[in-house]
């Protein structure tokens, strides 16, 4: 019987983790991300799809087509502060969402302070650096079980 699967969505930027403003987001890349994700899940039962765009409407087609999987873990970078049309896709979701934030976006500019998918969240996870993923990992984990 196959896992579960929590999709991890990342948004514009983030495929530079590691090389943009690592005093802000640190030295781990992407793919040192999705493997932690990975491994934490694989630790719980449950199988990772890690995907990243730079293109809104692209994370708007995977947010629809992964809706029905055990949740999200989503960093949707400057999205979070713009993109209605996604959060009126991860809305559809049908197990918990998780929004994470590398660096803690309420000590950064003003505009980083609103979120659009932060009332649709599960959990918020905020300024933990790449650790907040797994933690985000282990919330949607045990959610979707409750």
């Amino acid at each position: 019987m196959p896992r579960p699967v929590i999709a991890v969505l990342n948004g514009p930027n983030l495929n530079l983790l590691g090389e943009r403003q690592p005093e802000v987001y640190g030295h781990d890349t992407l793919a040192d991300v999705e493997r932690r994700c990975r491994e934490r899940a694989d630790a719980l039962g449950f199988d990772v799809d890690a995907r990243q765009s730079n293109h809104e409407g692209e994370l708007v087609t995977w947010a629809q087509e992964l809706r029905h999987g055990a949740g999200f873990v989503v960093n949707a970078g400057a999205y979070t502060h713009t993109s209605v049309a996604l959060r009126d896709a991860l809305v559809l979701a049908t197990g918990p969402l998780v929004e994470v934030h590398v660096s803690n976006v309420h000590a950064r500019e003003p505009f980083r302070h609103h979120s659009h998918l932060s009332d649709i969240a599960a959990a918020v996870i905020v300024g933990c650096g790449v650790q907040g993923y797994e933690f985000a990992v282990e919330v949607v984990a045990a959610r979707s079980r409750a």
